[in-house]
């Protein structure tokens, strides 16, 4: 769906995908077991392994989410995977963050055709989000990288860099 042409997400193609993906979601936040894990981790289109995921995650489709091995995900985090989310190997991710990869036209004119854009969210190894943190759409965070808790990431971090504050900002 990363096109600048946007996307329908109101097409019954995409509803359907999302009713499904919501229902998996809400099954595992009612019921973390094995079996319903299993069910969510076959939405991605990539699950590495020992990936661990806590209750109440939330995604739209799933299948634009690809995940490396040994990623934790805390509690109540939202993907909004109209674009590709990508978090790499070895990656902590605090309660409630928020990674959006969806957004909407700046014109205010243009806001009433209801189209959605996407950008892909791109996230390296061994990088730590903590708690409450969103990353906007387009964002890359290299290597090692930190996001501290509340931060809001608006644009890419490199390497073997922390960053916190709204805007985010390197310390």
């Amino acid at each position: 769906m990363t096109t600048s042409d946007g996307f329908d997400s109101l097409h019954p193609d995409l509803i359907k995908q999302r009713k499904l993906a919501h229902s998996i979601c809400r099954e595992y936040s009612r019921d973390p077991s094995k079996g319903n894990l299993k069910k969510l981790r076959q939405l991605f289109a990539q699950c590495g392994e020992q990936v661990f995921i806590e209750y109440g995650f939330h995604c739209d489709y799933g299948d634009r989410i690809h995940l490396g091995d040994r990623v934790y995900i805390n509690c109540k985090c939202t993907f909004l995977d109209g674009g590709i989310i990508s978090i790499g190997h070895d990656c902590l991710i605090g309660p409630n963050v928020q990674i959006i990869s969806v957004y909407h036209d700046k014109n205010a004119a243009r806001r009433l055709d209801k189209v959605n854009f996407a950008q892909n969210v791109t996230i390296g190894n061994n990088v730590w989000i903590g708690a409450g943190a969103i990353i906007l759409p387009g964002v890359s965070i290299g290597h090692n990288a930190i996001i501290g808790a509340g931060s809001i990431v608006t644009k890419d971090v490199s390497e073997n860099t922390t960053v916190v504050g709204n805007p985010a900002k390197v310390i």
